[in-house]
């Protein structure tokens, strides 16, 4: 007998999102299968906050239609099959941790223990602990605690590591990527693109409530110049050492060098025959966020790590 195949988890069609004058999306076709895990890119104000919300059914759609497991994104059903960490969370400060677990779990069918949402989210030294008490870092795990303590085989992370700390994210991704591994699909937006790296399977940029990307990491990284250059020079940088070569992207900080060509060869050599005093060289191919300034001739990735 022939296999049926999978509902998709998200199906977005011919979508159109207004807000008065401003188009937040605009004619947007996006499907989601079960176990993807996915990441949404775009510079602020791209209409990645909008499309989440779209899909869990907080706002509707000017035009098009969306579906969520096949079913409307506000039907019960729909709500008891996924969980969700948005950017403007927020709970009674006035209950513990592990009394807002308990108090959640009960929104569906077949939670998952509160002692195991609390270890996944790294929160059991904080379980007694009121949340008006926890730092930003801790809330953050408390919303992601959340919306896993329900089990949903559907996560939606809108910018999840906001407020953490380095070693608090690099444990959070990993609880994400197991999350993801046990065949779960993830819905995720971030700022930053090395989260998207390490995590995401898919990358769908959108810029300007369009999509203009739907690839592999590794195949929108191949859409950048083939390789980025690193370097640093042992006196001030002269710019005018650059001028006519083939390269983009190029970024001078202290005595920091970088830039993406597909030629680095050529362009080294001429650099050497300019008396450009180069050191600690480095040639590798085009990261993510490299390639998403490419796609997207956005300066907003830069401008959030700074």
């Amino acid at each position: 007998m022939e296999r049926q195949p999978a509902v998709p988890v998200i199906e977005m069609t011919a979508i159109h999102k207004s807000f008065g004058t401003i188009q937040a999306l605009v004619g947007v076709d996006l499907r989601i299968d079960p176990g993807e895990c996915v990441a949404i890119l775009g510079p602020n104000g791209a209409g990645k906050t909008t499309a989440i919300s779209l899909m869990l059914g907080m706002r509707s759609p000017t035009s098009g239609a969306v579906r969520f497991l096949g079913l409307p994104p506000t039907s019960r059903e729909a709500r008891s099959q996924r969980g969700a960490m948005l950017q403007d969370s927020g709970v009674p400060t006035s209950l513990t941790v592990r009394e807002l677990l308990d108090l959640f779990r009960t929104y569906y069918p077949a939670p998952m223990a509160t002692a195991a949402a609390l270890r996944l989210a790294g929160l059991e030294d904080q379980a007694g602990k009121k949340a008006g008490s926890l730092s930003g870092g801790q809330l953050q795990r408390l919303y992601f605690a959340l919306a896993i303590c329900g089990d949903p085989p559907v996560l939606f992370l809108d910018e999840p590591t906001v407020a953490m700390d380095v070693a608090s994210r690099i444990a959070f991704l990993d609880t994400i990527a197991d999350y993801a591994a046990a065949g779960r699909t993830v819905v995720l937006t971030t700022h930053f693109m090395e989260e998207a790296d390490q995590v995401a399977r898919r990358i769908v940029v959108i810029d300007r409530g369009r999509i203009i990307a739907d690839a592999s990491p590794a195949e929108i990284k191949a859409r950048a110049a083939g390789k980025r250059v690193r370097f640093c020079v042992t006196d001030h940088i002269d710019t005018s050492a650059f001028a006519g070569l083939p390269l983009t992207n190029l970024v001078t900080h202290g005595r920091e060098v970088r830039f993406l060509t597909n030629t680095p060869e050529p362009i080294l050599a001429e650099l050497f025959r300019r008396g450009t005093p180069i050191t600690d060289l480095e040639v590798g191919g085009a990261d993510l966020e490299e390639a998403f300034l490419a796609l997207t001739g956005s300066a907003a990735v830069q401008a959030v790590q700074a």
